[in-house]
């Protein structure tokens, strides 16, 4: 025979039916399905044995429409419970179901053996039965109700939808919910200490909120090997909180795998008690905004702050920082402009003659003889030289480029992505430092030659003419260089350098790092936005390298010139001590059609200098047109700087708008 304990519920309670009504089983079936009606209806117990007894007489039809569906009610709540991933934590409410029902069976059994009068004030009837197994029904019915919410979950989102269920006004109920809350909490809030203490992560069913990928390398441990799945997030348990967490466990991972740091967690971190029973994972969720966010806090800040002291200690990543503004920015004034000097007769040359260790030599010689040379050899030692990808008709100037080796930790921080926006921002300035280097070269160029070509007054309108193209460029070059340099670098690197010292954790300053170089991507016009802007200035610097060698070709003749027409003064002077006449009537000829020739020129020389600053001005128009445009009001105010004078203004009636109705035409549009 059957013992209680291995019986269905509903079998167990028509059973004690039977034995309280003394009927057999087929005569009681029909009170049982109405007494089971009776619960289902939550009637209160109020009515007598005797009106139980008489319930033989409700019509049959009425029982036969309400057996099916009644009958299997305890064995329905028994099976959905048993068909759930958590049933070790319902496991205990249906063995205290279990007990009721024993002990209600072994105290019937008891009256019947001692003959017991069933109309006794002390006898289990049935009303007393059905007052018994009410409660244990309501609860059984809330627990199917929350393993159909809770159908195909898991880990931390079966923890959620539970909790779901604990946001009733039902004390009792939500008493119920929070202690299945507390047993299913406790595998993840053990998932949670593992991983905050120790950096491990053994979650073989995917059910904790911190996902691992095997498959990727340690130089990328950092950006893509840990992240949140966020299905798995437990409700109570913020995104911030979350955010920490991850950050815990991967810094300590980071520490020890691409730092190679094996300090224990327990020198990091005050490692308090873990999660050893359900009951602590209770108490801990009982309070969340205290002592589980207390715990977060605590493990994040310490383990932050140790991995940032690495870093700048260990690593010098702060130093590498200001190495990269130094030299791939353009920040090392002296350095620079030393190496341009040193650079030029190698740069000028065609791009497919020059040699990377004739460079590297020369970059050394540069680095020496600055102030570059008091920089750490840790740094120096990354510096180096690059050559780009050559296309036809490339010089020296459109390859060359500064780089700088990173590895290890600090490239979690320099990533490649990053590396590639140093190199066009690189590029982009030293080609604009190459234009202030061009216009002093004429400048200086233009005041020699003025001083030897006085005496032939015929050239000085193509003087005066290059002076003032070359006066119109410096200016826009000075504007450019002083909005790039203060504007642009200097308040980015700013803001950069303060977030870097307030971060506090890695993630901080690589999100600080990342917007300073998309800022400067930006406001360098080296964006997709900006292609059109970077074009125009692009023809304004090639203006400029036209201007040099076009100056150089007119100073070459000039100085040609000027040298026969002295050789032939030369020649006069030295044959009249002799009695000799100075020349001879051909010679003086030839002298005066070759002068004739030259003068001759000087139109050509001047057309040539019209068209330039022609072109010139119509590039640096459209340019100032496009600036107003723009939805950068740093660079709205460039163009009135670039404009002063409104010298452009009058040629151009699209830049006849003030700042401000530019700056409120960009923004409606």
């Amino acid at each position: 025979m059957a013992t209680p304990d291995q019986k269905s519920p509903n079998v167990l309670l028509q059973n004690l039916c039977c034995r309280i009504l003394g009927r057999s089983e087929a005569d009681v079936a029909q009170q049982f399905q109405f007494a089971v009606r009776v619960i289902g209806s939550n009637f209160a117990p109020t009515v007598e044995r005797d009106e139980f007894l008489v319930a033989e007489k409700i019509k049959k039809e009425l029982i036969r429409q309400r057996r099916e569906a009644d009958a299997a009610l305890f064995s329905e709540l028994h099976r959905k419970l048993h068909s759930q991933s958590f049933c070790a934590a319902l496991h205990q409410e249906l063995k205290e179901y279990y007990r009721l029902l024993s002990v209600l069976h072994s105290q019937l059994q008891l009256e019947d053996d001692q003959g017991v009068n069933l109309g006794l004030e002390s006898s289990l009837t049935l009303r007393r039965l059905l007052v018994w197994t009410y409660d244990p029904k309501i609860r059984l019915k809330t627990l199917a109700a929350l393993v159909d919410h809770c159908q195909g979950r898991k880990g931390g989102e079966l923890a959620s939808a539970v909790h779901a269920y604990t946001k009733t006004g039902d004390p009792y109920m939500r008493s119920l919910v929070q202690h299945i809350l507390s047993l299913v909490s406790h595998p993840v809030l053990s998932f949670l200490y593992r991983w905050i203490y120790d950096g491990e992560l053994e979650d073989t069913y995917h059910e904790f909120f911190v996902a691992s990928d095997p498959t990727v390398k340690t130089d990328r441990l950092w950006h893509d090997k840990y992240s949140l799945r966020k299905s798995m997030i437990p409700s109570f348990i913020t995104m911030d909180q979350s955010r920490k967490v991850l950050l815990i466990g991967k810094s300590i991972n980071f520490l020890h795998q691409v730092c190679h740091d094996q300090t224990p967690t327990t020198k990091m971190i005050a490692v308090t008690k873990s999660a050893e029973s359900p009951r602590d994972a209770a108490d801990l969720f009982t309070d969340l905004e205290n002592a589980f966010q207390g715990k977060i806090d605590a493990a994040y800040f310490e383990t932050s702050k140790y991995l940032l002291d690495v870093l700048n200690k260990k690593y010098n990543l702060l130093d590498h920082m200001q190495a990269m503004r130094r030299y791939l920015l353009l920040g090392q004034g002296d350095f620079i402009r030393h190496l341009m000097d040193l650079l030029k007769p190698e740069l000028v040359r065609p791009a497919t003659t020059l040699y990377q260790h004739n460079l590297t030599g020369i970059l050394e010689t540069a680095v020496r003889a600055t102030n570059a040379q008091f920089d750490s050899p840790e740094t120096l030692r990354r510096l180096d030289v690059r050559l780009l990808e050559v296309s036809p008709g490339d010089t020296g100037w459109d390859v060359f480029s500064l780089d700088y080796h990173v590895d290890g930790p600090i490239a979690t921080v320099f990533t490649r992505e990053c590396m590639s926006h140093y190199l066009r921002a690189f590029n982009f300035l030293w080609r604009a430092k190459r234009m202030e280097y061009i216009l002093t070269d004429i400048r200086k160029g233009h005041m020699c030659n003025a001083r030897l070509l006085r005496s032939m007054p015929e050239f000085s309108g193509v003087l005066h003419q290059c002076h003032i193209l070359a006066s119109e460029m410096v200016h826009f070059i000075h504007q450019m260089q002083y909005y790039i340099t203060f504007e642009v670098l200097e308040c980015s690197w700013d803001e950069l350098w303060n977030r870097v010292r307030q971060a506090q954790d890695l993630d901080h300053i690589i999100a600080a790092h990342e917007a300073f170089l998309d800022t400067i991507t930006s406001r360098c016009l080296l964006d997709g936005d900006s292609r059109v802007l970077l074009n125009q200035l692009r023809a304004v610097f090639d203006q400029i390298i036209e201007l040099q060698n076009t100056q150089d070709a007119i100073y070459r003749a000039a100085l040609e010139e000027l040298q026969r027409r002295l050789q032939f003064e030369e020649k006069k002077k030295q044959r009249e001590p002799e009695g000799q006449w100075g020349v001879t009537a051909a010679e003086e000829e030839e002298e005066n059609r070759r002068i004739r020739e030259f003068q001759e020129s000087i139109p050509k020389m001047c057309s040539q200098l019209r068209i330039l600053t022609h072109f010139y001005q119509g590039i640096v128009q459209q340019f100032l047109v496009s600036l107003t445009t723009s939805s950068d009001e740093s660079l709205r105010f460039l163009s009135f700087r670039l404009d002063f004078n409104e010298h452009y203004k009058a040629r151009e009636p699209r830049l006849r708008v003030s700042l401000g109705t530019r700056g409120r035409r960009s923004s409606h549009t």
